[in-house]
């Protein structure tokens, strides 16, 4: 008996009309404090556009497509021993994933604001430079090293 998986029907941001903005601010809530939140997204979207002169909705969607994976890595448990096969990510998985990274390595940073922090982050994703890039690097790596366990992925 497998039950659908209904996906709640998230409104988008009252500013820039995005659907991606408002899962992205959901992140960065903490305990419910939803206006804390978009304080922090927006005041990072302010420091966007004021150092990169771009719109920060388009430098926030390259950020997020460049720190999507494209491979990631499953445990899958074989005779008694347990090979990490590399799959192929979802695109709503790799959305997932990229946001999650930017805001991990933007709340690790210490002495500045956190909009300030997110910002930077945001923009070195954007340019395919910082932790978040190197990370999914990594990631492809270690899932172009595995591939001779991709059999095992039915």
């Amino acid at each position: 008996m497998v039950k659908d998986i209904i996906q709640k029907e998230i409104k988008p941001d009252p500013i820039y009309n995005s659907v991606q903005v408002s899962k992205f601010i959901n992140y960065v809530m903490k305990g419910g404090k939803k206006t804390i939140a978009r304080k922090v997204v927006y005041g990072a979207f302010d420091i966007i556009k004021e150092k990169t002169k771009k719109e920060p909705l388009d430098v926030f969607k390259m950020a997020i497509s460049n720190a999507a994976p494209k491979m990631e890595l499953k445990s899958k448990r074989v005779g008694g021993a347990t090979y990490q096969v590399p799959v192929e990510v979802k695109r709503d998985r790799g959305v997932v994933l990229a946001s999650r990274w930017i805001l991990e390595s933007a709340r690790k940073k210490k002495g500045k604001p956190m909009k300030e922090k997110l910002a930077l982050e945001i923009i070195s994703a954007a340019d395919n430079t910082g932790p978040v890039i190197k990370k999914r690097t990594d990631i492809h790596k270690m899932a172009e090293a595995n591939r001779a366990f991709a059999h095992f992925a039915w």
